[in-house]
């Protein structure tokens, strides 16, 4: 009868148990450190990019204000003409809550066929300062000033370069006359508060009685006029703003004859 071996001893299996399992275990990664993500810089302040710059800086500064007054209370419009600000444009609000809701929602609405790019300013604006903390108003106006002075005049080579660049605009202005900018009008939804409003797309056979029936409902109502040769549209006049604005507000839209919506925007000044 033949010998059957003898298993081999719990010491000897365990060196070939560890080194097998040694072979067949996958080498451990570390794991990569957890970057923390930086938090979002928030600011009472939109700094508005893309804007279009043949829009005259009057009518891009109510047509924004406009755009932005839905979300609450603006403080200021800030946009300049000259060529380091062309095309930009900040736009403050009484609080940071304000201004994260608007860029959210307006970021790369098309005004004037050009989408916006919208960010948070990098630091507060003065009418921000001066609103929410008065008492230091002072001092941040002495600092931005004198970061001015820093940035802008304390190097030599930029005010070298400012001259030439000067130089050369009012040599070419001398050459050739400047182009006329194109007479951009504003859309009727961004015109500013006025106290009479404008009336588009009426029934042909609205009456001014239907009329005074339909805007009497509104306090301070003035006087309404029609158009004789264009009996689309119409005037209707108010005391104040506040309360031409109220009956805009409530009336845009509204089916007169049931069908057609009439078209209410401020009048153009």
């Amino acid at each position: 009868m033949a010998e059957v071996a003898a298993p081999p001893a719990p010491e000897a299996m365990e060196g070939v148990v560890s080194e097998s399992a040694a072979q067949a275990a996958p080498e451990s990664v570390p794991d990569a450190p957890v970057v923390p993500e930086e938090p979002e810089h928030v600011s009472e302040t939109l700094y508005i990019q893309n804007l279009n710059e043949k829009i005259k800086i009057d009518v891009l500064k109510a047509s924004l204000r406009g755009l932005f007054k839905s979300y609450g209370e603006v403080l200021d419009v800030v946009a300049h003409s000259n060529l380091r600000m062309r095309g930009q444009a900040f736009v403050s609000f009484a609080s940071a809550d304000i201004a994260k809701k608007a860029m959210k929602e307006v970021r790369g609405f098309p005004l004037y066929s050009k989408p916006m790019q919208i960010s948070f300013a990098k630091s507060r604006s003065d009418a921000v300062v001066k609103k929410i903390d008065g008492e230091n108003y002072e001092a941040h106006k002495a600092r931005r000033d004198e970061h001015k002075k820093t940035t802008r005049y304390s190097n030599p080579l930029k005010q070298k370069s400012k001259a030439k660049r000067l130089a050369t605009e009012m040599d070419g202005a001398a050459a050739a006359p400047a182009p006329k900018r194109p007479n951009v009008q504003m859309p009727d939804e961004y015109l500013p508060p006025n106290k009479i409003l404008f009336l588009q797309n009426l029934p042909e056979s609205v009456t001014k009685e239907q009329l005074v029936s339909l805007f009497s409902q509104y306090p301070n109502l003035h006087e309404i006029r029609l158009i004789p040769t264009k009996k689309d549209i119409a005037f209707v006049e108010f005391m104040d703003e506040t309360s031409s604005g109220a009956a805009k507000d409530a009336l845009h839209n509204y089916k007169l004859d049931g069908e057609n919506k009439i078209k209410i925007t401020f009048a153009r000044k």
